[in-house]
C-alpha cells in the first residue's frame, strides 16, 4: 500500500520499480484515496444531513485536485441534494487538501485525518486477508476501466489483494 503524495505519480513510479525487479503484483498494489472518501462522506453527511457513520460515498479518478471525483449520485443513503450543492461538495472535496493548509496559514497538512484515513485502509486489507466477505473500498490502482493504466475505483480486497 503507498500513501505517500502524489498518490497519482508513486503509484505508477512504484510499479515500475517493482517490475524492473521482478516483483510487481498489479493485485497487492494499492494507492491509498481513503481520504477522499473520508473527506466526500462527511461533506455530504453534513448537507444531507444524515449520521456520517451511515454515509457511503465511492470516489474515483485520482488522488489530488479535479482529478477526485466523488459520485455522490452513488451516495448512500441517496438525498435529493441540488445541483448547486453536489458541484459545490465536490470542490470541496477536490480543495479539502488546500483548505486544510489554508486553515494552518501553512504550517502543516491533514496529518491526523490522512492517519485516520489510513488505518481505515489498513483495517480493509487485514479484513480482505483474513477472509472477511465483501471488503470493498475505493482505491489508486492498475486498471483497465478507462485508458489510464491507474484509476481510483472501487476494489473488492481478498486473500489475493484485489
Amino acid at each position: 500500500n503507498m500513501i505517500s503524495n502524489p498518490v497519482n505519480s508513486t503509484v505508477p513510479i512504484a510499479a515500475e520499480v517493482l517490475k524492473k525487479a521482478g516483483k510487481y503484483d498489479e493485485k497487492r498494489s494499492f494507492g491509498v484515496t481513503t481520504l477522499d472518501v473520508v473527506r466526500a462522506k462527511t461533506f455530504y453527511a453534513g448537507k444531507a444531513n444524515v449520521n456520517v457513520a451511515e454515509v457511503n460515498v465511492p470516489v474515483v479518478g485520482g488522488h489530488a485536485g479535479i482529478t477526485i471525483l466523488p459520485l455522490f449520485s452513488q451516495a448512500t443513503p441517496a438525498a435529493n441534494l441540488p445541483h448547486d450543492v453536489i458541484v459545490a461538495l465536490t470542490k470541496r472535496t477536490q480543495d479539502g487538501g488546500t483548505e486544510v493548509v489554508e486553515a494552518k496559514a501553512g504550517k502543516g497538512s491533514a496529518t491526523l485525518s490522512m492517519a485516520y484515513a489510513g488505518a481505515i485502509f489498513a483495517d480493509a486489507c487485514l479484513k480482505g486477508l483474513n477472509g472477511v466477505p465483501d471488503v470493498v473500498e475505493c482505491s489508486y490502482v492498475q486498471s483497465s476501466i478507462t485508458e489510464l493504466p491507474f484509476f481510483a475505483s472501487k476494489v473488492r480486497l481478498g486473500k489475493n489483494g484485489v
